[in-house]
């Protein structure tokens, strides 16, 4: 039996595509995506009146009542934009159909653009992205794990002089971990902290008190016991115990790993969070057409209120 994503229904949006329709159909899309309630028909993002001039010179719209000026992407995370709606709708492809994330360089190679243009673009649509991931609640049965990342240490030439990276003492400032939970054949929820044993908190916060929770052996671990059937697996004898596992987590870190390794290179820092949910989601949505996906990371950034960290970032950090 064929694999899904290796079939047709996977790819129902492509490049060519999105350039074929146009600026006109493309910005058709934003405003069907912006306004679905209303047909697509602008809705004052002031005062919430239907009824609004259409100014067709500039794609911008007037509202009767407050007679307030706006355009589509007003008030939402492309706010002040100046690509084109064809250039949104391309780096919005673009960006989904990196299976292990695609890199500002890239994207701005594709779309012809500066890097700092395709970074602020792309952290935009990370952005967009943990929307879905908002006030998130997992049940069932939920698998717990964590893994560090970043704070690179350059091996010493002599073997007798490394260092084990993995002891606490020998991690440097900027390795955090990010502690994954995830249903079993359902939604996962990523969290950075220091050690894994920080991420009790959240998982009191967002796991049902009548799920079952798989972790391994990490100490971190021994508190959730107190609070749900705790199932453990010793990953020192083997992976999977009288069905006990975690290897759907396992299954998450491998996709965030990989983005670390063979597309950015370099996700630690104050953005590892962003990085954390983007591959959260991807491992979500990995069994959804890439037009789907499209649509749905469009949709959530029209939602999307405008980015208070990433609106003006570069004259900020200039």
């Amino acid at each position: 039996m064929q694999h899904f994503l290796l079939s047709a229904a996977a790819r129902t949006l492509s490049l060519k595509a999105v350039f074929k329709m146009g600026e006109d159909k493309a910005y058709e899309t934003f405003c069907d995506l912006r306004w679905p309630e209303n047909d697509g028909e602008a809705v004052c993002p002031k005062c919430g009146c239907t009824e609004t001039y259409n100014i067709t010179s500039r794609r911008r719209f007037k509202c009767v009542a407050c007679h307030a000026q706006f355009s589509v992407t007003s008030g939402t995370i492309f706010a002040s934009r100046k690509l084109s709606y064809t250039d949104l709708l391309a780096a919005i492809v673009i960006f989904v159909n990196g299976a292990k994330g695609v890199s500002a360089l890239q994207m701005s190679r594709d779309l012809d653009v500066q890097y700092k243009t395709a970074f602020v673009l792309a952290h935009k649509l990370r952005e967009a992205m943990s929307l879905e991931q908002q006030n998130r609640r997992l049940d069932g049965v939920v698998e717990i794990d964590g893994a560090y990342f970043g704070g690179y240490v350059k091996p010493e030439n002599e073997k007798a002089d490394r260092k084990d990276r993995r002891l606490v003492a020998n991690r440097t400032g900027k390795r955090q971990c990010v502690v994954v939970m995830r249903e079993q054949n359902g939604k996962s929820l990523p969290f950075v902290v220091k050690n894994e044993g920080d991420a009790v908190p959240y998982v009191r916060d967002h796991v049902g008190t009548l799920a079952t929770i798989h972790a391994d052996e990490g100490t971190g671990w021994d508190a959730l016991h107190a609070g749900w059937e705790t199932k453990r697996v010793n990953h020192s004898v083997q992976f999977m115990d009288k069905g006990v596992c975690t290897n759907m987590a396992e299954s998450y870190f491998s996709r965030l790993r990989r983005m670390e390794v063979g597309t950015h290179h370099h996700i630690a820092g104050p953005y590892l969070h962003a990085y954390a949910q983007e591959a959260s989601w991807r491992e979500d949505n990995r069994r959804v057409s890439n037009g789907s996906q499209a649509m749905l990371v469009a949709e959530s950034a029209m939602l999307s209120p405008v980015s208070r960290k990433w609106a003006g970032y570069w004259q900020r950090n200039g």
